[in-house]
């Protein structure tokens, strides 16, 4: 038999890689801020996953209105991102055990590239990953798979041969259609109960038992 190549690892970010679900509803309670329309904290995690335009889409009048929010959205976050934003425990150790181990990784996220680059390099992970698709990466974004597809494109690895680590049920349905090994991570703002009608393979409570979970998923795919 040939010798198997460790797993591709692709992670979402914001609520999987790094904590920023303070800037996220910070930013859309200033952008909202006096409009009679807007989200609940609830209703905007909720969209989490899926590209910022059209998160903003049901509470904008016009194209022009929704330009508008978009603007005031990214500039708040922009000016208030290092305040806000907070890194979950042991996301650093276990990225630089895989990157040890030999298995490439990757980011696939609807955040804006220049935003993506940013979480990465404010919690010092921007060395481990070898590719990063955000929003500008690509013209389709989750839930459809072809972010995922993308990503794995470029590490040149095959559906079976990667997992993807997500916190929302719109990562699950980006991986599980792209052909991967679908991780719910729990320490993210979605809970088990709201991930488990979208099927993901596996469910991980702490990001520091990837690397054990990798293992077995190995072992379950060579029986």
């Amino acid at each position: 038999m040939p010798e198997t190549r460790p797993f591709a690892v692709l992670f979402d970010l914001d609520g999987t890689l790094i904590d920023s679900i303070a800037l996220l509803l910070a930013s859309m309670k200033h952008t909202f801020h006096g409009r009679s329309r807007q989200p609940s904290d609830d209703e905007w995690i909720q969209g989490l996953g899926t590209p910022l335009p059209k998160q903003l889409t049901p509470y904008v009048e016009s194209d022009e209105d929704r330009e508008r929010l978009l603007n005031r959205y990214r500039t708040f976050q922009m000016e208030n991102h290092d305040r806000l934003m907070a890194q979950y425990a042991g996301v650093i150790d276990t990225l630089a055990l895989l990157y040890q181990r030999g298995h490439p990784m990757g980011v696939v996220t609807s955040k804006g590239n220049m935003m993506m680059e940013r979480g990465l390099k404010f919690i010092g992970a921007d060395d481990y990953i070898e590719v990063a698709i955000g929003y500008d990466s690509v013209h389709i974004h989750k839930p459809d798979p072809y972010p995922v597809r993308a990503a794995l494109e470029k590490l040149e690895y095959k559906p079976t041969e990667a997992v993807f680590v997500g916190d929302s049920p719109h990562d699950i349905q980006s991986g599980n259609e792209a052909g991967v090994i679908t991780i719910g991570a729990l320490w993210g703002p979605f809970r088990r109960d709201q991930l488990e009608a979208y099927h993901p393979s596996y469910f991980l409570d702490d990001i520091k038992g990837l690397p054990a979970l990798l293992d077995r998923i190995a072992t379950e795919n060579a029986g």
